[in-house]
């Protein structure tokens, strides 16, 4: 598996909080869990902060959800970099992962991903527009199209 890091300080925003509405929701998810267990809300607050950021997860937002749950930056930073669902550059709306392990190799992946760099440009590039980009997925993943909302 690649190392995951963040997107480079140049394309990272200066700051971020949830909005009122979802700053209510949060409140919401935080009181699901019992007294002691809110650090437990980690990973749907990164994915609210991700559809806020408009399909990545940058650093103040990781930053942010650590504040509210009240857990060191690092613990964040642990689960937004281990779980693939959480993109830490911008992406394009439509968001193509394709597998790259032997077996999907053999089956034609390499194709796949030249007709990407044709039609999208290079890996994690995302197009003038902001429509689409592509990754190279995991083992785990398949050959996909999301699309971020």
């Amino acid at each position: 598996m690649a190392v995951r890091r963040l997107a480079p300080a140049s394309v990272q925003p200066e700051t971020f909080a949830f909005t009122a509405e979802n700053l209510d929701w949060v409140k919401g998810q935080i009181a699901k869990y019992p007294e002691g267990r809110q650090d437990s809300a980690v990973i749907p607050l990164l994915w609210r902060a991700q559809e806020q950021a408009g399909g990545w997860v940058p650093q103040k937002a990781i930053e942010h959800v650590a504040g509210i749950l009240g857990m060191p930056y690092i613990r964040v930073l642990e689960v937004a970099t281990f779980y693939t669902m959480f993109n830490l550059e911008p992406v394009g709306r439509h968001l193509v992962q394709l597998c790259g392990t032997t077996p999907c190799m053999l089956r034609g992946a390499e194709d796949l991903k030249k007709v990407c760099r044709e039609r999208i440009g290079e890996e994690h590039h995302v197009t003038s527009d902001g429509t689409f980009s592509w990754i190279e997925a995991g083992a785990r993943r398949r050959t996909a199209i999301t699309s971020i909302p």
